[in-house]
């Protein structure tokens, strides 16, 4: 077991060579639609890359439905494991709408022997993401 100060030194190690092993800026939130944003996630059981659709609940249903009418792209030119979830539950509590894409072995943000696969699976699914993005953003942002 790690302290809470270990833990967020490991958590801010991993980042840090993360950046480093993998310069370059990534959309993330700036896709210049309100409440849609890419998100990496690595904790001790799962490492997954995210479109999370945050907005109020009429405006999420309209993006969400644009996301759906690209849905069959995505999913076979793109990426074919991802998982569509209109209903996503984050930890705080609040609904948000969710694409993402997991990584399907163990990992763990503590183990550094994982990292290295962790970075690869980053790296290269949210190339494809942000790919997916930029091909279809008139649509996405219309």
């Amino acid at each position: 077991m790690f302290s809470k100060e270990e833990s967020r030194q490991i958590r801010q190690e991993f980042w840090t060579s993360f950046g480093k092993s993998f310069p370059r800026k990534w959309i993330l939130y700036d896709t210049k639609i309100k409440g849609f944003s890419f998100k990496f996630h690595f904790d001790k059981k799962t490492a997954l890359v995210a479109l999370d659709l945050e907005d109020d609940l009429e405006n999420r249903i309209k993006n969400w439905e644009k996301l759906q009418s690209l849905k069959s792209i995505l999913l076979e030119n793109y990426l074919p494991e991802a998982v569509f979830e209109e209903e996503y539950h984050l930890d705080n509590g609040k609904e948000i709408s969710r694409v993402h894409v997991l990584l399907e072995q163990k990992v763990s943000i503590h183990n550094k022997n994982s990292w290295q696969d962790v970075m690869v699976f980053f790296n290269t699914t949210m190339n494809t993401f942000e790919s997916f993005f930029n091909d279809f953003e008139d649509i996405l942002k219309d």
